[in-house]
C-alpha cells in the first residue's frame, strides 16, 4: 500500500469508520479518533457506563468495516475488528488511551468501548 496511508497509520487522529447496522443491515458512518500503540491500532470512545455504543454492537455482529483516513491523506480502508473484552488487555491498552486523553483510567477500563483494528494488507509490524 501507498507511503502516505503507511505513515497516517502510524500515529492516531480523527477517522470516520462505516459500520454494518447490526438490525437494519444499511451503511452506519460515524466520526472517531483512532489510536496506534506498538505498532497495532485501537478504537476507543469515553467512557458512558449507561449504554453500550451501536458501532460496537455492529462490529460485534460483523467486525468488517471501513476505515476512513481523512485528513491530508484520504482513503477508503477495508478493515476487521477485534472487540476486546480480557480485563488484562483491557487494563493495558486503556491505561495508555486514558493518559493520551488525561482521562480516569479505572473509568475507561469499567465503561469505555475497546476494538483492536486490522487493516487489509496490513499486519502490526509494517504499520509502526
Amino acid at each position: 500500500m501507498d507511503a502516505a496511508i503507511r505513515r497516517a497509520l502510524s500515529h492516531g487522529h480523527v477517522i470516520d469508520i462505516t459500520t454494518t447496522g447490526r438490525l437494519t443491515g444499511q451503511p452506519r458512518r460515524i466520526e472517531i479518533v483512532f489510536h496506534v500503540f506498538d505498532g497495532r491500532i485501537y478504537i476507543s470512545g469515553m467512557p458512558r457506563a449507561d449504554r453500550v455504543r451501536a458501532w460496537l454492537r455492529n462490529l460485534e455482529a460483523d467486525p468488517r468495516f471501513t476505515f476512513h483516513l481523512k485528513a491530508i491523506v484520504q482513503a477508503d480502508l477495508a478493515a476487521t475488528a477485534r472487540v476486546i473484552t480480557d480485563p488484562t488487555e483491557r487494563r493495558e491498552v486503556l491505561e495508555k488511551i486514558a493518559r493520551v486523553w488525561r482521562r480516569d483510567p479505572e473509568a475507561m477500563i469499567a465503561h469505555s468501548p475497546l476494538i483492536e483494528v486490522s487493516i487489509e494488507g496490513y499486519t502490526a509490524d509494517r504499520v509502526a
